[in-house]
C-alpha cells in the first residue's frame, strides 16, 4: 500500500445528517453508542434530525471526535495500513490522538466534553467571535489586528491556506474590524456562526485549567507521529503533548505550515477522515501537486482503498 497521511476535522465541519453516506456501515453506529454512554446524551439523535444541540460547543467536540475516529475504524475495517503521519485541525488534533494511542476513546471523549466546558466559560455571554478573513496576506490579516486592537482582543489565529485567515477575539472589535480588511482588499470577510473565541489570547484561563485537567490522564507514546497544530512539531512525551494541547487553546492554529510541513517528509498522498470536504479543500490549496481525499461515506472510503492498494 502507499504512504499517506490522514488529516481529522474540528469544529465548524458538523452538520445534521453528517454521517450518513456511512449508515449502512456498523462501526460508525456502534462507535456513536459507545460515546452517547461516556457523555450521557444520544450524539446520533443529535446528528440526525434538525435540532441546535450539534452546534453546542459542549456536543460539537464529542460528536466531531466521534465522527472522525469511526471513518477511521471503518478504514482500518476494510483492510488500510497504517498512515505515516497524523494531524487534526485544533479539535481534530484530539482524534489523532486517540487513533496513535496516546488515550483510549473514553478517555478522549471525557477530554473533549472538558474542553468545551472550559472555553464556553472563559468569555462570557456573546462577548466573543470569530470571523474568516479571504484574500489577504497572512501579514496583512495581522498587521489590521495589531492596529486595531488597543483596548480590545484582535488576533489572527487559524492560518488555514494562503489566503484564508481566520481572526478571533471581542466581537465588538470583530464587528467593526470587517469593513477594514474589505478595505484592504479581503474578497470577503465574514462572521462564523460560533461564540467561542478559539485560539486567542481570551482563552488563556482555560488552557492553564485545561493542563490541569490533563493531569489526570496518562498519555502514551504515539504509535504513529502526529503534526501537532501549536509548533508544526511531533512530540513523544507526556508532558510535551499536554503542553501543546494546552497551548493550543491560546494560540494560533498553523494548519498552512502543517501541510507544508508533511509535503517535506515527502507526503503526497493526503486524507481527510471525518464529515465534509473542508480540510480537503484547503489541503489542496496549500500542497496543489499532491493527492488530496476525502473519508466522508462508505464509496469513498472503498475508492481511496483502491486508489492507495494499485
Amino acid at each position: 500500500m502507499k504512504d499517506y497521511v490522514i488529516t481529522f476535522p474540528g469544529q465548524g465541519s458538523q452538520s445534521v445528517g453528517m454521517m450518513n453516506k456511512f449508515e449502512s456501515v456498523d462501526v460508525i453506529k456502534s462507535s456513536f453508542d459507545e460515546a452517547s454512554d461516556v457523555v450521557g446524551e444520544d450524539l446520533w439523535a443529535m446528528i440526525s434530525s434538525e435540532n441546535d444541540k450539534i452546534n453546542q460547543t459542549i456536543n460539537t467536540q464529542p460528536i466531531m471526535l466521534t465522527a472522525g475516529f469511526s471513518a477511521w475504524r471503518t478504514l482500518k475495517k476494510n483492510g488500510a495500513n497504517d498512515p505515516m503521519y497524523l494531524a487534526g485541525h485544533s479539535l481534530g488534533e484530539f482524534t489523532a490522538l486517540v487513533v496513535s494511542g496516546v488515550i483510549s476513546f473514553e478517555d478522549g471523549l471525557k477530554i473533549v466534553r472538558k474542553r468545551a466546558e472550559l472555553m464556553q466559560e472563559a468569555v462570557p455571554g456573546n462577548k466573543g467571535a470569530m470571523a474568516a478573513i479571504l484574500g489577504l496576506d497572512d501579514e496583512v490579516v495581522i498587521q489590521i489586528c495589531n492596529d486595531l486592537s488597543d483596548k480590545y482582543v484582535l488576533e489572527a489565529v487559524n492560518f488555514n491556506s494562503p489566503g484564508q485567515v481566520v481572526i478571533a477575539g471581542h466581537k465588538s472589535i470583530i464587528e467593526s474590524a470587517l469593513e477594514k480588511f474589505k478595505e484592504a482588499g479581503a474578497k470577503r470577510a465574514l462572521i462564523l456562526p460560533v461564540s467561542v473565541p478559539s485560539h486567542c489570547c481570551l482563552m488563556k484561563a482555560a488552557s492553564d485549567d485545561f493542563l490541569d485537567y490533563l493531569g489526570n490522564f496518562i498519555f502514551n507514546k504515539p504509535k504513529i507521529p502526529i503534526v501537532h497544530n501549536v509548533d508544526v512539531m511531533t512530540h513523544t512525551s507526556d508532558a510535551d503533548i499536554k503542553n501543546a494541547l494546552s497551548m493550543q487553546l491560546y494560540k494560533p492554529v498553523q494548519w498552512t505550515r502543517t501541510i507544508k510541513y508533511l509535503s517535506e517528509k515527502k507526503m503526497h498522498i493526503f486524507v481527510e477522515a471525518g464529515p465534509g470536504r473542508v480540510l480537503m479543500g484547503l489541503n489542496k490549496r496549500i500542497i496543489k501537486d499532491a493527492s488530496h481525499y476525502s473519508l466522508d461515506g462508505i464509496e469513498a472510503t472503498e475508492n481511496f482503498l483502491s486508489e492507495i492498494t494499485t
